[in-house]
């Protein structure tokens, strides 16, 4: 049976699998740190409520059959627990039909999170784990060699990211034709990383250079991964080197980790290496399954087709509620000027004009000046995330901004441990606001002389001083 496998990609299934069960872990993780605050029974958009407007066919998950904090917590520890031991090599010590149960049951147990996860859950990096962990399913374990039309599927996949994404570029933002996005990128992104100043301040036809190079890497490169080999190899490698390149300049969570593990199934390990383990005839029935799948793809393949082709291109999108073939791209339009909600709280029993007021500090949003931007990715921030969303426009906000100023007038636990600082450790402020500014890096001078990251300039009120009474009869 040649033709259906193709043992010199070992290599390359073991580093996809066991990276992408890391990756797993990381937001079943994620999910059982945050959830109480963002999603559970008292959090800003609680699952019941959205289970009972929302019906099972339009977001199957496992919570209609039964909904408690709880269960939720269990649920995402479980997965959590599955995904570190197929990262430490369980699914290849068992049957073949039992390692793929383990990795379905991956994909069953987060795809039931991301389908309650609302705004939370509404990022690409979602659907591509999805998409992703449901076709390991069928790249089979060490008791098998990795099937090639499986490894086409995650070419396929791994062309529709790095390719949608350039052509949302060139179809979006000037900036991306004429070389410019880079000006700004590093300084306004959603989450700034350790490097993202120093990435900012690189000579400007650098800057130029990177784009160019990005628009290879996305616009010509990905055709390479259905080239013979060794240039469907080199193609991998080039995607690899520029996925890395953004790990480092930037947080996005696991959606480079990824792209960048997907381009590890292209790499022929040829000539073999001496570790490949031997292994038996595919079984029948796993036959059967790999093409069921392959035909799958292929049949949903024709709406991301369709909306690569379009002139209207969907940035992120699912098109059925398993997520099962999606289309991806990603900022189609960069923003030039960075601003930021800072929260403010002060237990001042009336509001005057020298009232102080004290800050919250996020994790991983910019705030205090001489706060140098932390690593996070490929661990996930979701608060903090759509935070950067509403200062764009209060729209994103307005579902969870009352909710979360209600809870931080409240002291609630779960909350605050969204957050790096709470200012009001001993009792709750008696009044809360938020503010906007705009943000830029400091100069090279200013982190020399005054120790700061970022310097700031208000430009108004984003919420006006709230407390329990205001928000009462705002209800009402």
């Amino acid at each position: 049976m040649e033709w259906f496998t193709a043992p010199e990609y070992w290599q390359g299934r073991l580093i996809f699998q066991r990276g992408l069960a890391v990756v797993y872990a990381l937001a079943f993780l994620g999910a059982a740190l945050q959830f109480r605050a963002l999603l559970g029974e008292r959090g800003m958009l609680p699952v019941p409520r959205y289970l009972a407007r929302t019906p099972f066919r339009r977001s199957p998950s496992l919570f209609y059959l039964h909904y408690s904090d709880r269960f939720f917590a269990v649920l995402a520890w479980t997965g959590a627990a599955l995904a570190v031991a197929i990262a430490a090599g369980v699914a290849d010590l068992v049957p073949l039909w039992a390692s793929m149960t383990l990795w379905f049951a991956l994909w069953a147990l987060y795809l039931s999170i991301v389908n309650v996860g609302q705004a939370w859950y509404s990022f690409g990096w979602e659907t591509l784990l999805l998409e992703a962990g449901f076709l390991a399913i069928f790249l089979g374990n060490d008791t098998v060699a990795p099937p090639l039309l499986v490894l086409l599927a995650a070419r396929w996949l791994l062309f529709r990211v790095e390719f949608g994404a350039g052509l949302i570029k060139m179809r979006g933002d000037r900036c991306w034709r004429d070389l410019t996005c880079l000006y700004y990128h590093h300084e306004t992104q959603p989450m700034p990383g350790p490097l993202s100043w120093f990435f900012h301040h690189l000579p400007r036809p650098l800057h130029r250079v990177e784009v160019a190079a990005n628009h290879v890497a996305q616009l010509i490169v990905p055709f390479g991964l259905f080239a013979p080999q060794p240039v469907a190899s080199v193609a991998a490698g080039i995607i690899i080197v520029t996925q890395s390149w953004l790990v480092i300049s930037g947080n996005f969570a696991w959606l480079n980790w990824v792209t960048l593990l997907l381009a590890t199934t292209a790499v022929s390990a040829y000539p073999m290496l001496p570790d490949a383990p031997a292994v038996a005839e595919p079984p029948r029935w796993f036959l059967g399954a790999v093409l069921a799948f392959v035909a799958m793809v292929v049949v949903l393949s024709f709406w991301p087709v369709r909306n690569l082709l379009s002139a209207r291109q969907a940035m992120n999108a699912s098109f059925e509620p398993l997520h099962l073939v999606n289309t991806y791209g990603a900022f189609g339009s960069i923003t030039r000027v960075r601003q930021e909600i800072v929260l403010e709280g002060t237990d001042a029993t009336h509001l005057e004009p020298d009232t102080v007021w004290r800050e919250y500090e996020f994790k991983g949003k910019p705030g205090a000046l001489r706060s140098r931007p932390r690593q996070w990715a490929p661990y996930h921030l979701r608060l903090d995330w759509l935070m950067w969303f509403a200062a764009l426009s209060p729209s994103y906000a307005r579902s969870w901004a009352l909710p979360l100023v209600i809870r931080l007038l409240d002291n609630d636990p779960d909350t605050l441990r969204l957050l790096r600082h709470c200012p009001f450790p001993d009792a709750p402020p008696r009044y809360l606001r938020a503010r906007l500014y705009e943000y830029h890096f400091s100069t090279p001078a200013e982190l020399f002389r005054e120790r700061i990251w970022w310097r700031r300039t208000l430009i108004g009120d984003f919420l006006p001083p709230l407390n329990r009474e205001r928000l009462e009869h705002h209800r009402q």
